[in-house]
């Protein structure tokens, strides 16, 4: 186990450096975002690597297609984002202002090691369950987790579809998204994020992982709720979008409502 954490943690901070090499060439921070999602497909490889004579079960299989498949898709759609748009996003314009000068020295540690790190603490279970020499035999945990993952995958790829459309009409540039997904909860791509986590951590279980493992799913849905997703995303966008705080008072924050209702 302790062989299969070191690997991938420093495969993951190798990963980040040659990210933020490539961000110097952009002159962009927010290339990283594009990385995020590739990256867990690029720690499970990386596990997987480590034991070629071992194969892989059932459970491993579905759990690595998993990891590939929303890891792929995720990056291919921040990618297309952030290739269409010449500006720095607003959350690393304002970090670049915080630590200037020398930012895009200083952004390493800040903002590219510390991601990785926290890559590698999200990842831990699909390694471990990669890693593991023996699943549980427990086909609910497979299936359970199974459908939480796709109904997440849905709510990301339905959500950032919507909200692409949405803004694509230059009619929309000031109001605000309350359709849809959108209207059940003000933030779905983060929500289906947070199922992702938790059905992969089931399919990880069922592959063999240790149990402790929870904390990194746990992590995922605070910094999701907490830190990086609703809250820095919410902290001035009443500003930016006027008509935000009535949608507030009428969609939920984050778990999905019937329009209209909120707790």
């Amino acid at each position: 186990m302790a062989d299969v954490l070191l690997w991938t943690l420093a495969t993951s901070l190798a990963y980040m450096f040659l990210v933020w090499l490539l961000s110097l060439s952009a002159g962009r921070v927010c290339v990283i975002d594009a990385f995020w999602g590739p990256g867990f497909g690029l720690l499970a490889g990386a596990t997987v690597m480590l034991r070629p004579a071992l194969g892989l079960s059932l459970e491993q299989k579905i759990l690595l297609a998993m990891v590939l498949i929303w890891g792929l898709r995720l990056g291919m759609h921040l990618g297309i984002r952030i290739a269409s748009d010449p500006h720095e996003d607003r959350r690393y314009a304002a970090m670049r202002d915080k630590y200037s000068p020398n930012f895009h020295l200083k952004s390493l540690g800040i903002v590219f090691l510390l991601q990785g790190a926290i890559l590698w603490l999200i990842a831990i279970p699909v390694t471990l369950g990669l890693a593991a020499t023996a699943g549980r035999g427990q086909p609910s945990l497979l299936v359970s987790g199974g459908i939480l993952w796709a109904l997440g995958l849905a709510f990301e790829a339905v959500g950032d579809w919507q909200l692409g459309r949405f803004r694509a009409d230059p009619a929309n540039r000031s109001r605000v998204l309350d359709t849809g997904l959108w209207g059940w909860t003000r933030h779905p791509n983060y929500f289906g994020d947070f199922c992702v986590w938790w059905g992969l951590w089931l399919v990880s279980i069922a592959a063999g992982a240790p149990l402790w493992t929870i904390l990194s799913p746990a992590v995922m849905g605070f910094f999701l709720r907490k830190v990086s997703g609703v809250t820095l995303l919410e902290k001035d966008i009443e500003e930016r979008r006027p008509g935000y705080a009535e949608y507030v008072k009428r969609t939920n924050a984050f778990f999905p409502l019937p329009p209209g209702r909120r707790v």
